[in-house]
């Protein structure tokens, strides 16, 4: 009896972690929609408050959209803590799903620290300064870590095996090569993202341009790596998934391979147009969200190819 109420358990906190990666997805599209609205400062310099006052009471949308994602945000938050918790409840020690909901806990807290940051440091709005840059680089690592912790926890919950790095070879070198590139990836996506809304191009051909100036922003001049690390690094990813399939017999393994570079080429597709229609909030969000599926289907696809057997 005791076995059939921990199973039944296991299946409701798997099903838990779950609705904690959508629910933090939902949080990191929002987060974007903030940015790229130029309401980062909605609630002026002051944090945790909103304006020195608990529920804000003045009337500007750009006050309501920073808001809610400080409550969306509170609510990540409180999730990923009760995961935790949960975690310490069903499972024994030394169990991965422990080690995720702890790690997901760590970096959720840093996710709070740096977005506190943000505002306290005004590095939101209008702000150019190369501060901001560098804290936009350090949310970016923080938010692909905490998104990946959080998969993996479902994955574990939900009976995914151990991932084991000893003995695995050109496995594991392809795994981190792969990581390490989506990192950039990201990295350069965010730096792109910034741009976009601090210097807004009125034509294609004219954002085009301003790439190349002397006199342009920083974060002007390196959008182009944006595009150009994406299309390198979807044709490596072709490259690691064959070889993922190549070298493990495993079912789950090679769907995911198949599945990884078709997402990525979805999203080249989306990158492109999001381009030539000179990115547009709607579509920046769609684009992210497709970026966050990608490195979801990839972290799975590794913690698929680095599994102990057992």
């Amino acid at each position: 009896m005791s076995f059939i109420l921990l199973n039944m358990k296991s299946k409701r906190f798997a099903y838990f972690a779950w609705v904690v990666v959508a629910f933090n997805i939902l949080v990191i599209l929002w987060g974007a929609y903030v940015r790229a609205s130029g309401s980062g400062d909605g609630c002026g310099d002051h944090w945790p408050l909103c304006h020195q006052e608990i529920i804000p009471t003045a009337a500007k949308q750009s006050t309501a959209i920073e808001f809610f994602h400080r409550a969306t945000s509170g609510i990540a938050l409180l999730l990923v803590i009760a995961q935790l918790i949960g975690a310490r409840r069903i499972y024994p020690n030394g169990h991965t799903v422990r080690t995720g909901a702890r790690w997901s806990f760590i970096f959720i807290i840093i996710e709070s620290l740096v977005g506190a940051g943000l505002v306290l440091f005004r590095l939101v709005g209008t702000d150019q300064s190369i501060y901001r840059v560098f804290a936009m680089v350090t949310h970016q690592i923080n938010t692909l870590l905490l998104l990946a912790t959080l998969v993996l926890t479902a994955w574990w919950a939900s009976g995914g095996p151990r991932i084991q790095t000893q003995n695995q070879g050109k496995v594991l070198r392809l795994a981190i090569i792969m990581l390490v590139g989506m990192g950039l990836l990201g990295i350069s996506g965010a730096i792109t993202a910034l741009a976009d809304t601090l210097f807004p191009s009125r034509t294609l051909l004219e954002g085009l341009l301003e790439d190349f100036k002397d006199t342009a922003h920083i974060t002007v001049q390196m959008r182009w790596l944006h595009p150009v690390i994406a299309i390198a690094f979807w044709l490596f990813v072709i490259y690691a998934t064959r070889q993922f399939a190549k070298l493990r017999n495993d079912a789950t393994t090679d769907q995911l391979a198949t599945i990884l570079p078709r997402a990525m080429f979805i999203q080249l597709g989306v990158g492109t147009i999001n381009l030539g229609l000179l990115t547009p909030i709607w579509l920046q969000i769609v684009h992210l969200l497709v970026a966050d599926t990608v490195w979801i289907i990839m972290v799975l696809l590794v913690a698929s190819a680095l599994r102990k057997n057992e």
